[in-house]
């Protein structure tokens, strides 16, 4: 090898990026004229717990991509329309899928009800649902007898086959779809209850690992991700020290609130002093949620359409949007 071939720098590995990236202030000056439709009175309804949210981050961050997904809706309904022109065909109406994904603690579920409010105050008022995926989640019978209490949330814990027949459902609009449902408090699927999905514009779905490609089968049958019934996805990312520190600090509000409810799965650890339940809280990030996020959730980043890195403070630092 010559001197100048060992001196030649490394590839950029930048230009090979499919993403276009934006800083907040940049990405904020999209929004251009869409108006702001939610109050602050709706913003701490929609909010979860310790995420401190602002209306400056509607503004800045949520409303651009309202906008965003306002143009892609239309194009992907102008093209669903012209394809059924083309066949000669009237399989009605087949909604938008937008899956949001992202670690345990970094605000999926903000996230995921802002879009929903936002979405359904466009100007013609398009039928919007949300579905988390935690419904889809085993029920703690099941995970106990299998010994999987300790892996709840990482893929084998959910019932994938229910969650793809629910969203080959929907997609194919179908009517009155059942979802199940799932309690934080009782930290188990509510045998007996369902959501009804009937005909959305806009299906949202919430989930630590929507983004996950499925496990080859043993028997080599083709196997549909999750992920490709969405059209557009989002990531929430941030850094683990972050995501640990706001789960700990999470963990000791509910501790002082939903835990002491006596239905709590959670109930033993209310009396429990503050650093006793700081160990406790980083046990079980480090033991589960950590390893979760690093096996299975933390790769997925890359296969989403838009990716939200927060900072220290919680707030949207950075936004990464796939080019096409």
């Amino acid at each position: 090898m010559s001197a100048t071939q060992a001196e030649a720098p490394a590839p950029d590995l930048d230009i090979a990026s499919p993403y276009r990236h934006f800083t907040r202030a940049e990405w904020a000056r999209l929004r251009a004229d869409t108006p702001l439709t939610l109050t602050f009175e709706d913003l701490t309804r929609l909010k979860s717990l310790h995420d401190p949210i602002s209306l400056e981050e509607v503004i800045e961050i949520y409303l651009p991509l309202s906008r965003l997904l306002a143009l892609y809706v239309a194009a992907t309904q102008g093209l669903f329309k012209a394809t059924q022109r083309f066949l000669g065909a009237e399989d009605g109406k087949v909604p938008y899928i937008i899956g949001v994904a992202g670690s345990v603690a970094v605000g999926k579920s903000t996230t995921a009800r802002i879009l929903k409010a936002l979405l359904s105050r466009w100007p013609n008022t398009p039928k919007v649902e949300l579905v988390t995926t935690d419904g889809f989640l085993f029920p703690n019978k099941a995970l106990e007898s299998q010994g999987l209490m300790d892996k709840k949330g990482f893929p084998e814990s959910y019932d994938n086959k229910s969650l793809l027949r629910f969203l080959s459902s929907v997609k194919a609009g179908r009517g009155n779809v059942e979802a199940p449902v799932y309690s934080h408090l009782t930290y188990d699927v509510v045998e007996g209850e369902k959501l009804i999905v009937d005909r959305p514009d806009i299906l949202i779905v919430e989930g630590v690992n929507v983004l996950l490609a499925p496990r080859p089968p043993r028997d080599g049958r083709e196997v549909p991700f999750v992920s490709d019934f969405f059209d557009f996805s989002v990531y929430l990312h941030a850094t683990e020290r972050d995501l640990e520190k706001w789960y700990v600090e999470r963990f000791q509000q509910l501790r002082q609130t939903a835990f002491r409810d006596p239905r709590s799965y959670f109930r033993i650890y209310a009396d429990l002093d503050e650093v006793e339940t700081d160990r406790i809280a980083r046990d079980i990030w480090q033991r589960i949620n950590l390893q979760n996020l690093r096996q299975n959730i933390a790769p997925t980043r890359p296969r989403a359409s838009l990716i939200l890195t927060k900072a220290q403070d919680h707030q949207i630092a950075e936004v990464a949007l796939r080019k096409l």
